[in-house]
């Protein structure tokens, strides 16, 4: 039985408001017009998706405290968990999933800080009461999986690890680190995933750690490449371009793939949205 996961939430809400895009992305969004999370996850669940993904994937005090935003850092994270509660309460049933991103920004291979550990225990505190699992998103380096491994753990939520790797060469992380050696950190996760990368590269992703004894799975972009100018500090999603052949077709074509490969938790990341994923649904279950 597959697992389906909802589709990137960031860029649908990119699509949905009139706003400029900004550094602090969808939690823009979720401040300003927090009917239309509710509104992704609702069409999302329409679809045929049974895990909706919090959007706290980067409330972080390091996106916050630029903008002035940081006494919200607990509010924001606790919004995000009830809006995916309520759209799963409404639409009968699923999963809501704690989306947990990477300090400092998506895709980089920066040395944390000394606490950051303790910056993703904090944020478990907030979501534990709220949601049924925790999906560590967009790991980049073992500098990153063993901070946010080691925040999630004593929160009684599983806890699903989702790694992005190199978009021309999946068998890398994105920091040159072997994915293969991911799994030796099968032991504290219930599941393993590839996230956030070309669907190419998560395919080569998936051939590697299909050898692993947990449940596994994927969820890649839509976006042609991730540039050299989007990982830095204050860039936005204008920096990025969205592939024009990946239809919701051709993306379950991949993610068929990786269902005969022994993936059984599949859905989208950025770019992918709701005719994607009940495109998934139509053919995966």
């Amino acid at each position: 039985m597959i697992t389906i996961l909802d589709g990137g939430m960031g860029q649908e809400l990119i699509a949905r408001t009139s706003a400029e895009p900004t550094p602090l992305w969808a939690t823009k969004v979720l401040l300003d017009e927090p009917e239309l999370v509710r509104s992704v996850h609702d069409d999302f669940f329409a679809a045929g998706a049974v895990v909706a993904t919090t959007n706290s994937y980067a409330i972080h005090h390091d996106r916050l405290i630029p903008a002035g935003l940081d006494d919200k850092f607990e509010s924001l994270h606790r919004a995000a968990c009830e809006i995916a509660c309520a759209s799963r309460d409404a639409a009968g049933g699923g999963r809501v999933a704690g989306a947990i991103g990477p300090l400092i920004g998506s895709y980089r291979t920066d040395p944390l800080p000394e606490d950051a550990a303790e910056s993703f225990a904090e944020i478990c505190r907030i979501q534990a009461p709220l949601v049924d699992l925790f999906l560590i998103e967009t790991v980049s380096t073992f500098d990153q999986l063993h901070a946010t491994l080691a925040g999630a753990k004593g929160h009684g939520r599983p806890v699903w690890l989702g790694v992005s790797v190199n978009d021309y060469d999946g068998t890398k992380l994105r920091s040159g680190e072997p994915v293969e050696d991911v799994m030796d950190w099968a032991d504290d996760v219930e599941a393993i995933l590839v996230n956030c990368a070309t669907p190419e590269a998560v395919t080569m992703a998936v051939d590697v750690i299909k050898g692993t004894n947990k449940p596994f799975g994927a969820y890649a972009n839509g976006f042609t490449e991730i540039t050299q100018s989007f990982v830095r500090m204050g860039a936005t999603v204008k920096e990025l371009s969205a592939r024009a052949d990946l239809t919701p077709e051709a993306y379950a074509e991949f993610a068929e793939g990786w269902a005969k490969m022994g993936a059984t938790i599949i859905g989208g990341c950025c770019e992918v949205g709701p005719a994607h994923i009940a495109e998934l649904v139509r053919r995966l279950t």
